[in-house]
């Protein structure tokens, strides 16, 4: 019987042809597994950002929003209060001896204005006497009294600082003044400026 022939000099072995094709396969089915995932991510990736494009923003900024709280502006940050020592003032009663003593603190919009109060103390106390003294004890029991005494403290005290704030009798005065006056233009208001934007009452006694 004769021998089988020998296999020609540098041809490949049948089964490491075999192993060649397998490992080549193997490789490309990482490679299309790994571009298939890849492809997923990034259509998923997209319709995430429109859908956050739809409801006003990218994902993050949508977080953000919902997580930040109500938009105040300056209101948002806490007021500022400046307390003043209480007030002892003969009261305009002509039938009677009466007298007051009040208490105030001044509510401002911002600390800064709290200390540039401060500096300006004794001509506010100044104004505020001034008012209470023309005041008389009718007018500072009744709930509308106790009004306008703080719109009147509010007032003087951001003048006493230097600001100007219209007071609204003088404005009314002058709107009458003018009413006849009906061939001039009328002039737009310009609201002013008050720092203050509260006068709370701590004490108040009359006697």
């Amino acid at each position: 019987m004769a021998a089988a022939p020998a296999p020609a000099e540098g041809a490949a072995p049948k089964g490491g042809k075999k192993k060649l094709i397998i490992i080549i396969a193997a490789v490309l089915g990482l490679v299309l597994v790994g571009g298939g995932a890849a492809v997923y991510l990034m259509l998923k990736k997209q319709h995430a950002a429109e859908a956050a494009a739809e409801d006003g923003g990218d994902g993050e900024e949508v977080s953000a929003k919902k997580a930040a709280p109500k938009d105040h502006g300056e209101k948002g940050t806490p007021p500022t209060f400046v307390p003043l020592d209480p007030f002892t003032v003969n009261l305009a009663d002509k039938d009677a001896d009466r007298f007051a003593q009040i208490g105030l603190t001044l509510q401002v919009d911002d600390p800064k204005i709290g200390d540039e109060l401060k500096s300006y103390m004794p001509a506010i106390r100044n104004a505020i006497l001034l008012i209470l003294s023309h005041k008389t004890a009718d007018e500072l029991l009744s709930p509308e009294g106790k009004e306008k005494l703080a719109e009147e403290v509010r007032r003087e005290a951001a003048r006493a600082m230097g600001y100007e704030v219209e007071d609204p009798e003088e404005a009314a005065a002058e709107e009458e003044d003018e009413a006849p006056k009906k061939k001039k233009k009328k002039k737009k208001k310009v609201e002013l400026y008050n720092p203050i934007v509260h006068v709370h009452y701590a004490t108040f006694i009359v006697q």
